[in-house]
Formats: structure tokens, C-alpha cells, sequence
């Protein structure tokens, strides 16, 4: 984990003044200067960088094996990271040029994530994972389209991916967009725009009918929009869930599709 615009090139390890020396290939790891760093005893690297403070540091991404299988690991690594995004959200895992030329021979992603396009909701910022970890892909409203199944579908039989998480969001635009179309029962707009809608439609049509809400209120819309967004997700679950490769994947227990929310407010994920 860095703070932004404070990493160090892959070749440049060099102590500060009086620190004692990055042990031999430390720069060559994911996170070797991490864990070099916490060596060097608390405030001696923050003093070096002009800082009089030693704020406790954050807990270090554990390193991981290349290839994981287990559909629980998976899912722990993403929840570790998450409660490392969203406890430190100025600090990220570092990008190791090492690292980068290393993977760049293969990938071996141990998630998949189907999130919205919305540029609040980065995964691998999100989740707090480094370069070749997950496996993105991304729509408006996290809508299942042919391509997009079939790139999840690539993940999962050729890169043997364990975890998918289908990734919805607080205020999420395009299901807000749904909500409003269905109240009002505008017409169609004529461009494919109207296919995000489609899509999402049922969502929004089951919140509008079970949301004890109706007064027309900010509070009740927003109340209609929670329930839409998680409904949305539940419903992309279950789609990609009943998809006959992914459930092979599934029965076998080679796969598990997770759905989860996140809150734009807090940075935190909630997995439903």
C-alpha cells in the first residue's frame, strides 16, 4: 500500500538516512517494500518523506498465490481488501514495474467483477487489488448483455476464475434512470439507451410495488432506488447463476456468484 504519488520505482529501494538497507530483491516482490518499510520501525520512512507524525499504518495486502481455486478464498481476499480501501481510502496497493512484467506472461485473476460503469465504483480500487487480480467487466447498471456474459463465461472456463461478485451501487444513475421511465411511462428514446432500461425494468417495477413508499418524497424515492439497486443485483445473480456453463461451474464447486452493494459514502461493500 502507497500513499498516492509517493511510490518508488521497482529499482530505486534506497533507505532513508540512518535506515537500514532494503534487504537483496526486496524491489522485486508485489509488496517487499511494504513489508521493508514496517522494518524500519514506524516513523523513521515518514520522516524521511518531511513528516513529524506516525500515524498507525494500515494492514499490509497479504501476499496471495498466483493461481487460487477456492471460491471462499476468493471471496475473503475481496473483503480484506475492502476493509483496507475503506478504512485508508488515500492509500492503494502498489503497482511494482516487476510485478507488471511478471504478468504480463499470463493472468491469473482470482475474481470476476460485474460492476456499473458509474467512475465512482472502480473495482480494483474498491477491492484494494494490484495489477492482474480481477477480472472487470463493466455496464451501465452492471447489465448482463450477450458480450458481457460471454466474457464472464471466458473468465470462468478459460482463466478458471473461481468468484463472480456482481457489483451494484448507492444512487446508482441508470437505475434511477428505470425508476423514473417507469412512473412516468415515458416513451422509449429511440437509441440504446432504451436496451439499459429494458433491462433493469423489472427491478424498478418490483421496488415500485413492494416499497412501502408513495408519498412523492426525496426520502421515499430514495427508499425506492436502495430497493431497485439491490434488486437489480439479486436479479443478474440469478440470471448469471441459471446460465448452463456457469452452473455446471456452480454444482461443481468450482464457482460461486455472490451479488454486493457498495456505498459511495462510506467506500464500504456489502454482500447480500
Amino acid at each position: 500500500m502507497t500513499t498516492h504519488g509517493s511510490t518508488l520505482p521497482a529499482n530505486d529501494r534506497t533507505a532513508p538516512p540512518g535506515a537500514p538497507a532494503a534487504p537483496a530483491g526486496v524491489g522485486s516482490t508485489r509488496r517487499g517494500l511494504l513489508h521493508w518499510a514496517a522494518a524500519l520501525g514506524g516513523g523513521t520512512l515518514l520522516t524521511a518523506c518531511g513528516s513529524s507524525t506516525s500515524p498507525a499504518a494500515p494492514a499490509a495486502a497479504p501476499e496471495r498465490p498466483d493461481r487460487i481455486s477456492d471460491p471462499e478464498q476468493a471471496l475473503e481476499l475481496l473483503r480484506a481488501g475492502n476493509a483496507r480501501f475503506s478504512a485508508h481510502p488515500e492509500q492503494h496497493t502498489t503497482h511494482p514495474a516487476a510485478h507488471r512484467l511478471r504478468i504480463a506472461e499470463g493472468q491469473h485473476p482470482f475474481a470476476i467483477v460485474l460492476s456499473c460503469a458509474d467512475s465512482r465504483v472502480p473495482p480494483e480500487l474498491v477491492f484494494d487489488q494490484d495489477l492482474g487480480d480481477l477480472f472487470v467487466v463493466r455496464t451501465a447498471g452492471q447489465v448482463v448483455a450477450p458480450p458481457v456474459l460471454g466474457s464472464i463465461q471466458y473468465g470462468v472456463e478459460h482463466l478458471h476464475v473461481p468468484l463472480i461478485v456482481v457489483l451494484g451501487h448507492e444512487s446508482c444513475g441508470a437505475v434511477g434512470a428505470t425508476l423514473e421511465a417507469v412512473r412516468t411511462g415515458s416513451a422509449p428514446s429511440g437509441t440504446a439507451i432504451d436496451s439499459l432500461v429494458e433491462a433493469i425494468r423489472p427491478a424498478a417495477e418490483q421496488a415500485l410495488a413492494e416499497t412501502d413508499a408513495d408519498s412523492g418524497s426525496e426520502a421515499d424515492e430514495a427508499q425506492h432506488l436502495a430497493e431497485a439497486v439491490r434488486l437489480n443485483v439479486a436479479a443478474e445473480v440469478a440470471q448469471l447463476s441459471a446460465d448452463p456453463l456457469l452452473a455446471e461451474a456452480v454444482d461443481g464447486g468450482h464457482l460461486r456468484v455472490v451479488g454486493a452493494t457498495y456505498d459511495l459514502h462510506e467506500g464500504t461493500v456489502t454482500f447480500l
